[in-house]
This record gives structure tokens, sequence and C-alpha cells, in this order.
């Protein structure tokens, strides 16, 4: 898996193939908040100047209070996707790394590229002593996998007993933050969390590694200086401060509303998290392009054909929308 990996989002492409306008379209291909807080004020020196450590220690703080990350202070970076391509660095040449899979492909394709022998293991108990670094998405995309904070700290100490790191990617845990790990003190436990997922504003690329002071130092030295803006810094430091708990209802509601239409439609979930369900139907790709036809963009997968999954819709009268699409579809089968 070394070619590009088609991500959702893709609006573009889909109505150029498509037709219609791409303010038009209800995008559900991603896993991101539909309903994002309003912003705070920016003040004009965050964009004036170049961010200075002042600024960046202000958001480190919030995101250590919002993480709950104890005596680790997160290390803002510019999208986890900058990290995901550093990890090979991490890596004796000749070790294997375990990425539990299915999940988010760029893991595999970060280390195949760099030249590493990768497993995609399908349980934990596959993970062996030759395993140098083991990825977990927790809770997992696409399907919502989910294991306790025990099973990860456990597997942690196993790791540490051979060398070995253990990076969790919690990229959708910000509504389930008792199963996170960002507290845990491993020092071969490797955190990585999503901005712009929960909070609605991934268009900012932000992210977050909490990790020992050492190697969360490494990952510093490897993206160089000012590798965060300016306002991307001032957007974390006080969303993350403010009252987020409307942010949760509404994302709750917005998840429930959600599998009311794919019940509604008879559809079979198999998994998700609260911002987004995977569907199992043999009809995936008639129906994926049958909603497109009605500027509908859900996510295939091209490893798992009978895959779609459906990010959340913003309103009610997107879901009516949806659901009057999959009425208009006669092929629907779990």
């Amino acid at each position: 898996m070394t070619g590009p990996i088609q991500h959702g989002g893709g609006l573009a492409a889909a109505a150029q193939r498509y037709g219609g306008r791409i303010e038009d379209w209800l995008d559900l291909s991603t896993g991101i908040n539909p309903c994002p807080p309003d912003l705070p004020d920016i003040p004009m020196r965050a964009w004036h100047r170049l961010p200075d450590q002042e600024r960046e220690m202000a958001a480190r703080e919030a995101a250590r209070r919002f993480y709950c990350s104890g005596e680790r202070l997160p290390l803002p970076v510019p999208g986890t996707q900058s990290v995901i391509q550093l990890l090979p660095r991490l890596v004796p040449a000749g070790a294997r790394v375990a990425v539990l899979s299915p999940t988010y492909g760029e893991y595999v394709r970060a280390f195949t590229l760099a030249g590493l022998a990768v497993d995609a293991v399908s349980d934990l108990s596959e993970v062996t002593p030759a395993h140098h670094l083991v990825v977990v998405v927790n809770p997992n995309n696409p399907d919502g996998r989910n294991h306790s904070r025990a099973e990860l700290q456990a597997l942690a100490a196993e790791r540490a007993e051979h060398d070995g790191l253990l990076v969790i990617d919690e990229a959708f845990g910000d509504m389930t933050p008792e199963d996170s790990l960002a507290a845990d003190a491993s020092p071969n436990l490797i955190v990585f969390r999503s901005f712009g997922k929960f909070f609605g504003l991934a268009g900012i690329r932000l992210g977050f590694v909490i990790a020992e002071h050492g190697l969360a130092a490494q990952f510093g030295d490897w993206l160089g200086p000012w590798a965060v803006s300016g306002p991307a810094l001032v957007l974390a430091e006080r969303l993350m401060s403010s009252d987020l708990s409307q942010v949760r209802v509404q994302i709750r509601q917005r998840s429930e509303a959600l599998g009311r239409v794919l019940g509604d439609a008879g559809l079979t979930v198999r998994g998700g998290t609260d911002l987004f369900r995977l569907v199992e139907t043999e009809a995936a790709a008639s129906l994926h392009d049958h909603l497109c036809r009605h500027h509908i963009l859900t996510r295939k997968f091209d490893y798992q054909p009978h895959w779609l999954r459906f990010g959340l819709a913003p309103d009610e009268a997107s879901d009516s929308r949806l659901l009057t699409a999959f009425s208009t579809f006669s092929r629907i089968q779990s």
C-alpha cells in the first residue's frame, strides 16, 4: 500500500463527476463535527507575527487541561498526519511494525514507504516481541472498535519489556474521555489527538502529541520551528478553555439522528463512533453512486467493497434529504 490513499472529503472530484455546485453538496464522507462552535476573536498579532513561545505555551496548557494529561504537556503539531509520517524514524532498521487493522490507511503507507516490514494484525494477541512499534487507533476508524484502558495499559507494559513503543491514535476520542490514555505515564507510550474532528475545524490542521518529554521534544525538533500557525494556537487555547458542554450535546443529538435515518432506511450498522457510522451492505457501491447522484457524498473503501461510512449531517433538513434519497433506492440489502 504505497500509492495515494483515497480519504473522505473529496467534494471537488465528486462535483466534477456528478455535477452540482460544491456548496450544494451534503458531505457525509468525513468524521468531522458538522456544527462547529462560534470562533473566538483572533488578535491581529497572531496573524502578523510568527507564533512565539508564550502563545505556544498557552495552547499547550489549555490542551493539558482539556486532555487531562497530567504532567505531560501536549505538543501542538500541524495535524496528526504530519507526525504519522515521522513515526518510521522511531523504528530501528530491520525491526517490524504492527498496525491493528483495518484502520486509517496512512499508518501502513508511511511505514511501507520507509522500507519497514509492517504487519496488519487483526487482534492485539497477534503482537509479538518482534514488533518494535505498535499502532492502535482507539476508537478505531472506520469501525469504531474500542479497547479498554486496561487492555492498552497492559499492552504498553508488555511493549516496555521488549523496549518497544505503543502509539495510540485517539483522533475520535473526545466524546469518550474516560477511555483516554493521555494521562498514562508509561515512558514508551505516544498518544495522538486530533483537534479538527471534535471542534469541526479540520481546515486549520491542528493536532497534539502526548508523550514523555524526550519523545515529545524529538517530534518538535523534527517538525522544526513555528510548525503550527499563530491563529491555530489561539483557537486551541480559547476553544479548549471554553464551556464545551453544548458541543457534546449537539454531537450526540446529531449522532442519534443519523442512527435513526440509517435504521429507517433498513441499513445494517456495523459500528462507529459519535462522529460517524459504518454501514455494511452488498449494495454499497451502487448506493454510494446513487447518493452521489443526489449530491450526497459518503466514504467508500477499496479494501472492503461492502462498507460505507456516514458522517453526521448538520441539521434536520439534511437528515430529511438523506432519508428521501434512500427512499428512491431499491437495492438496500443487509
